[in-house]
């Protein structure tokens, strides 16, 4: 057995922590072969349905927008259908659990916000009244080039398709990054 998540194509869905069996368990719960997609900063497979795209299935857009934020290069593919992730392959090649880490950075229902780096202007230099001070406020203690949004995401995955949409409509931002909050402040040392 393997510790791993389904994550349905549908987003009103949850998604589910589960056990499979194997391979047969990850073609049964995506409805067909499986297309395995690798996310090596996570250490996670996202398997797909390798023949979703001819079939039609519907955008998976939790699925494809984890795999656009770790693998930019990747944002001209779609993931469609259901999705089951999995931690890498061992060394005999059979499959492994979900590292912890990354189960409860996707699973767990906390709260997270974005942090922008800027790479030339200073974030306080930000005007109060601009579009950009509408999203994103400049932290009010560190680092002088980060920014934090000023909205909330109650998933992973909301903050993770708002980071992929900001990196790409915001030339200026040097690096976007998700981050957990806790009472609504950064939970690493930012």
């Amino acid at each position: 057995m393997v510790r791993g998540i389904y994550l349905p194509a549908d987003d009103r869905e949850e998604l589910v922590v589960r056990d499979f069996s194997g391979v047969d368990d990850y073609a049964g719960s995506v409805d067909g072969y499986i297309e395995a997609v690798d996310v090596p900063d996570l250490g996670v497979t996202i398997c797909v349905n390798e023949e979703g795209l001819l079939r039609r299935l519907p955008f998976n857009s939790r699925a494809s927008f984890l795999w656009w934020y770790y693998e930019p290069a990747a944002r001209e593919s779609l993931l469609v259908g259901n999705a089951v992730i999995v931690g890498w392959p061992d060394a005999d090649g059979e499959s492994t659990g979900v590292p912890e880490a990354a189960l409860r950075l996707l699973a767990e229902p906390i709260e997270h916000g974005i942090v922008v780096r800027l790479d030339s202007e200073p974030a306080h230099d930000v005007h109060p009244m601009s579009r950009l001070a509408q999203i994103i406020l400049p932290l009010t203690a560190g680092d002088p080039s980060l920014l934090m949004s000023s909205a909330r995401f109650a998933s992973y995955f909301d903050a993770l398709t708002w980071a992929v949409v900001l990196e790409q409509r915001w030339p200026e931002a040097d690096g976007v990054e998700v981050v957990p909050l806790v009472d609504g402040r950064p939970r690493s040392g930012l």
